[in-house]
């Protein structure tokens, strides 16, 4: 692909007016409690209602995070866009301890290499990511998410904002039910 063939799809869903936005790290376990969330806070707040944007947090304690947010942001640019960037975040989800490392430092994955990833993640997630991952230029979107989430303070994942203000006090161990409230004031 050349620089003007691709264009990664914003990771945005529903339409409302209330913006909730999402820090999230693919392999970080409190990260896919809430990511597995996300379609349940839009259909009770409605899609009317709340706008849900993921922004992606890589963290290099979770050593193969570069790597896969690359594949998000890569699947993003394919067919589908965001919708196939979602299929590789659930794949990433359900078999994340096949993407992570004991204890941050160790384990079976010491020896898998970046092209190995990537191939396990085709398999679970069906979506053939090597071409788009090879975007040469593909670097600009990732460095937005982590310009974005560094201007904004962010460090840990889950991280939530509400039209644009950083919430402390919301957990991915929350009810569905706290964050509606909480993001739409009833």
């Amino acid at each position: 692909m050349t620089d003007a063939q691709w264009h990664a799809d914003p990771l945005t869903w529903g339409t409302g007016p209330r913006s909730f936005e999402i820090f999230l790290e693919p392999t970080c376990p409190y990260s896919v409690r809430a990511f597995n969330k996300l379609d349940a806070l839009l259909d009770q707040a409605g899609r009317d209602k709340l706008t849900v944007k993921i922004r992606l947090q890589s963290q290099p304690w979770h050593m193969y995070s570069g790597v896969l947010v690359r594949c998000i942001i890569a699947a993003s640019t394919l067919e589908g866009g965001k919708e196939t960037a979602r299929t590789v975040m659930t794949a990433i989800a359900a078999h994340r301890e096949e993407f992570e490392f004991d204890h941050h430092a160790g384990g079976a994955n010491m020896d898998v290499t970046p092209n190995q990833i990537i191939e396990r993640l085709e398999g679970h997630s069906g979506v053939k990511l090597k071409d788009a991952f090879a975007i040469p230029n593909l670097d600009r979107e990732i460095k937005w998410h982590c310009k974005y989430a560094r201007q904004n303070g962010i460090h840990v994942s889950p991280t939530f904002m509400i039209d644009g203000l950083v919430q402390a006090d919301m957990g991915s161990g929350d009810e569905v039910a706290a964050w509606v409230k909480k993001v739409l004031g009833h």
